[in-house]
């Protein structure tokens, strides 16, 4: 079963491993640009996260990208750095938090079996 941009932040909140928030104060912003299209932030405040479906006005780091890259990002069979490295997403803002935000999500996929 493939999942979808709307699935995939459903579940984000789970995937969330806050032992490696550490003391992180941010928020993340995806900006979909394809047929999923729109605007999404994980907020991550006091060891917790949540989604901002419609996104924020200042997040601290932007991916822009399409819901195919993200989706293969997020399940682990697309290398972020190389989707980076080839144009497949942009990154606006805070670099350092873009490059963490592998450790912050776990990508096991669960076999829908």
């Amino acid at each position: 079963m493939t999942l979808t941009m709307a699935g995939f932040f459903e579940e984000l909140p789970s995937r969330f491993k806050p032992e490696e928030a550490a003391d992180l104060q941010r928020t993340i912003q995806w900006h979909i640009t394809d047929d999923e299209q729109g605007l999404w932030a994980f907020e991550i405040k006091d060891g917790k996260g949540h989604v901002i479906p419609g996104g924020v006005s200042e997040p601290d780091t932007t991916f822009t990208t399409t819901s195919d890259t993200w989706i293969a990002i997020a399940e682990g069979r697309q290398d972020a750095m190389k989707a980076f490295l080839t144009g497949k997403i942009q990154v606006e803002g805070d670099m350092t938090l873009a490059l963490k935000v592998p450790d912050l999500f776990d990508t096991t996929v669960e076999s829908a079996e």
